[in-house]
């Protein structure tokens, strides 16, 4: 496949599009200076549909207003911040690597994450947090910086073996405006204080690296439910299995560590990032854990050559795949604020509700969970009739998830998919590739929007159907997608 040829941004060249997500798109980039200087960097812009939303601007702005005060090995920098035409943009450092989630899912048939670099990653990360809780004002006012949202997608890790946090855009700090009325972040790597809003301090990105090292040394979501409201419940309740029972070389100490990093009352907690990094330390020395960020480059390259094996692999066992034309939807049931009244049905008595609504509608259901599911249907004659039976069953759920109490977000998008022949499912991975990932990435921006979503190419193959344009996403260089929003019921 030839190149793609640079896209002009502002002073910088876009080269590649790395991710998008549902605030922004982030880009890998080059920068150029005197006698022929050049710099690959990251490019991360608010989406051209979201350019005039003021709350997603003031969450990108203070993300860059955070970041810039933290100059530190293990927290990626921002270079710059402005705007082109209108689009506001971030100039980051660029870590050639992959973030800690994708790096457990591609190490998954390699056996358990090992034990010392685990340690290794969740101490460099501890380094970073110290840092920015620490930080001061050039008067020396403590800026009280909370990041918000540790993650294992926030945690970078590069094939040289550094290891960086990024994303600040939720982060709290002193001159921010507003206080921490709104629930924001990862449900399942939050602290019971964030999810009950209340001041937030150090102590809730600690018990949230907590989460990431129990998920890391066993192999196991922690609070993690089928449901937004049940993982709430049970990160308010905080109640810790034993490590140990999932991995028994955890040794006493490595746990006890663990429990009290994820203590439901901060109190409780190490008080500071640093306290829990000297506990870490110590515990590496006293047991032999020993790592270095050679080892964890080691570890990365090992992990990147055996995924590509099984890959290859794969591909021999898929090759009875054929493409198929499909229609998709993705739905998911919001409870109402707490303010309003409360539900009148359970969401897995609407989630039953809906399994009626969509297999009357001619769809196949693919994944279900309470209050949430993704639908599919083949286009065997054309693609006007799925589309039609998609977007009349999107209808028919959001006036059900009305009557029951609760507002549903959902989006329709068309597209290929390469299906085998004797199972009539894609081979695996095929839930975040195309047609699936964008009906995804289409309801989650429905559940901002508050109408179902369409893409452009859907919205030609249904004319009789009333849309409104909503606005376009660049996907490939110079090319873009235009989204629609259903008019009517």
């Amino acid at each position: 496949m030839a190149r793609q040829a640079p896209q002009q941004f502002g002073e910088y060249h876009l080269l590649e599009k790395i991710a998008t997500g549902g605030m922004a798109e982030v880009w890998r980039a080059r920068a150029y200076g005197m006698a022929g200087f050049e710099k690959i960097l990251v490019i991360k812009r608010v989406l051209e549909s979201l350019a005039r939303d003021d709350e997603f601007i003031r969450l990108f702005i203070d993300e860059a207003r955070i970041a810039v005060q933290l100059l530190h090995v293990n927290i990626v920098q921002v270079f710059d911040l402005g705007q082109v035409e209108g689009s506001y943009y971030m100039a980051m450092e660029y870590v050639h690597g992959l973030d800690v989630s994708r790096l457990v899912a591609r190490g998954k048939n390699a056996g358990q994450f090992p034990l010392p670099i685990a340690l290794f990653v969740v101490g460099e990360v501890l380094k970073a947090l110290q840092f920015a809780h620490e930080r001061t004002d050039e008067e020396g006012t403590p800026l009280r910086i909370v990041h918000c949202d540790m993650s294992p997608q926030n945690i970078l890790v590069s094939y040289a073996g550094e290891v960086k946090i990024t994303d600040f855009g939720i982060s709290r700090a002193a001159f921010q405006a507003g206080g921490n009325e709104v629930i924001r972040g990862k449900y399942a790597y939050m602290s019971p204080e964030q999810v009950d809003g209340k001041e937030l301090d150090g102590r809730s990105d600690i018990f949230s690296t907590g989460i990431v090292l129990y998920e890391l040394l066993t192999g196991r979501r922690l609070f993690k439910s089928k449901t937004k409201d049940e993982t709430l419940a049970r990160v308010r309740r905080a109640e810790v299995p034993s490590p140990r029972a999932y991995r028994p070389e955890i040794s006493e100490d490595l746990e006890a560590i663990l429990l009290k990093s994820l203590a439901r009352r901060r109190g409780d907690r190490f008080q500071s990032a640093g306290e829990m990094l000297e506990a870490i330390g110590s515990l590496m020395v006293r047991e032999g854990h020993r790592a270095t960020n050679n080892d964890l480059a080691i570890y990365v390259k090992d992990v990147i050559e055996s995924a590509g094996r099984a890959r290859a692999d794969k591909r021999l066992t898929d090759a009875d795949a054929v493409p198929s034309a499909v229609a998709v939807l993705s739905a998911e049931a919001n409870p109402p604020p707490r303010s309003l009244a409360a539900p009148r049905a359970s969401l897995a008595v609407l989630t039953q509700e809906w399994a009626g609504i969509v297999t009357e509608a001619g769809g196949e259901i693919w994944e279900q969970e309470d209050g949430s599911m993704l639908v599919v249907w083949i286009a065997e004659r054309g693609m006007a009739e799925p589309l039609q039976q998609a977007i009349g069953a999107a209808r028919a759920l959001a006036k059900s998830a009305q009557r029951s109490g609760y507002r549903a977000s959902a989006g329709v998008a068309p597209g290929v998919a390469r299906l085998v022949r004797d199972t009539g499912r894609p081979p695996s991975g095929w839930d975040l590739s195309g047609p699936f990932y964008l009906a995804r990435w289409l309801m989650n921006l429905s559940a901002h929007r508050g109408r179902i979503l369409l893409t452009e190419v859907g919205s030609r193959h249904v004319q009789d159907v009333k849309t409104d344009l909503l606005g376009r996403i660049s996907i490939q260089g110079n090319r873009f997608i235009n989204l629609h929003e259903i008019s009517g019921r």
